[in-house]
């Protein structure tokens, strides 16, 4: 049997009637979910580092980073099929909900929505990583290899990180506007995977990812500090935001009402 894909109408309005519910969750449900989903997206920050450090030493850096990229792609989907939301995941369907409400109150919960998914993804995340902190609950070279990606992060320039962090919000919310537009799990499993891997390997500047794997490395190593937490935790916002909503949302949104 033949499935027709939805037309960019159909997909709208899907993302619009979820966008509904993610806006209409009570505080608890906001909390609960942001936290799961930054105890989730650590496993594949892990999986990240693990098969780093063990194809490096054969292969060599650029291979590794390939290998790790591939085992990041498993975060995103057990982010996905699990249903917990990450921060920029709440860009296309609750912007499109309050679009449509027109009312000064929806985007106040829009806002509440942003603040408190952003906030708890980093509680949830910071939490499982002190849990790696403990001796002996990572291999010392995969905790070597995260410490260097953090250190990577961090010796970018400003510009670069912003630029990285508009590609990986425009990133992220094509990935909420793909999942509407698939109707089985296994389409949603490779979707979220393929997504999953290009984010790490380009690498680029999602805020609850990135500010991790820095906070990762404050916590092992002195090479990176709380201010550079900081420093890319405001960078990426800026860009997530630009690339999610500018790149993505809104021309999404134009070429619907357009038409």
């Amino acid at each position: 049997m033949t499935t027709v894909a939805p037309s960019p109408e159909e997909i709208y309005d899907r993302s619009e009637q979820e966008g509904r519910r993610r806006l209409n969750l009570s505080l608890l449900d906001q909390v609960a979910t942001g936290f799961i989903a930054g105890v989730t997206i650590v496993f594949g920050i892990v999986a990240l580092g693990v098969v780093q450090a063990l194809v490096e030493p054969e292969f060599g850096p650029e291979l590794a980073k390939l290998g790790g990229a591939l085992a990041f792609g498993i975060g995103l989907v057990f982010l996905i099929v699990g249903r917990a939301e990450l921060f920029s995941e709440n860009f296309f369907g609750p912007v499109a909900a309050a679009i449509d409400a027109r009312t000064g109150g929806t985007w106040i919960r829009l806002g509440r929505l942003w603040g408190v998914i952003l906030v708890l993804n980093l509680v949830g995340g910071a939490v499982l990583l002190a849990v790696l902190l403990v001796d002996g609950a990572l291999p010392e070279e995969s905790r070597s290899a995260l410490v260097k990606v953090a250190e990577e992060i961090v010796a970018k320039e400003w510009s670069a990180t912003l630029a990285r962090a508009v590609l990986a919000g425009a990133l992220i919310t094509l990935l909420s506007y793909m999942l509407k537009a698939v109707n089985t799990v296994a389409a949603r499993i490779l979707v979220a995977y393929m997504v999953g891997v290009f984010l790490a390997l380009g690498p680029f500047d999602h805020v609850i990812v990135s500010a991790l794997h820095v906070l990762f490395g404050v916590w092992a190593s002195d090479a990176v500090t709380y201010a550079d937490v900081g420093i890319n935790i405001v960078l990426s916002t800026i860009g997530n935001l630009v690339g999610g909503l500018l790149l993505i949302t809104l021309t999404h949104t134009a070429q619907v009402k357009s038409g």
